[in-house]
């Protein structure tokens, strides 16, 4: 099979974000310049930078999160599990502006250290990052599509250490949560390690 995705895919649903899968879970809370928390998941996030460490997450559309990270400058990245895979889903209800998802989902806070937004107390992990470019998507016409992504700089991580396993911080632990498309998601319960190649310099013992 092929398509081109202006011409459409012909398949009951849009395949695109099955195949570009798994993908971890920016679950992002955030202060309103009214100072209310908001707190949503969002399936297009990744790390893009690891020195300095930078993360970003993408909004179909001028939604709350992307606005408020945008209006103040922070917000926090909760890492997302499979026990708090409820709740998750919960904060994504489309809540009015104001609304509190940590209430509706009945989540606890806990405050960051170096931002203002509150942390999801229950995640094993977070990250405060400070608000570093908010860039409207333009498509290949250059029209602008409403789709928002918002990148920051990790200022501070806060790890549960029950989770910090010889010094690593264990995914399959802390049951990483993943987006597949479509309603499909998964948790990760094992990994294992794989060593890359090493280059041929290195090999050789080149410095």
């Amino acid at each position: 099979m092929f398509y081109e995705p202006v011409l459409g895919h012909g398949l009951p649903h849009d395949p695109f974000k099955a195949i570009v899968a798994p993908r971890p879970i920016g679950w992002i809370s955030t202060l309103d310049a009214e100072g209310r928390p908001n707190l949503a998941p969002y399936s297009f996030f990744n790390g893009v930078c690891g020195s300095p460490p930078m993360v970003m997450f993408s909004s179909e559309g001028a939604k709350h999160s992307a606005m408020n990270a945008r209006a103040t400058g922070e917000f926090v990245c909760n890492f997302a599990t499979f026990d708090l895979k409820d709740e998750m889903n919960a904060t994504s209800a489309p809540l009015g502006p104001g609304e509190n998802e940590f209430v509706h989902a009945g989540l606890e806070t806990a405050p960051s250290r170096t931002v203002r937004p509150p942390r999801v107390a229950k995640s094993p992990a977070a990250l405060e990052c400070r608000t570093t470019q908010v860039i409207e998507l333009s498509d290949r016409q250059g029209a602008a599509t409403d789709r928002f992504v918002v990148f920051g700089e990790v200022v501070g991580v806060h790890i549960d250490e029950a989770f910090l396993v010889d010094g690593l911080f264990d995914t399959a632990k802390a049951q990483a949560l993943a987006r597949c498309g479509y309603m499909d998601y998964a948790a990760v319960f094992e990994t294992f390690t794989m060593r890359r190649p090493a280059s041929q310099r290195l090999s050789l013992g080149a410095d």
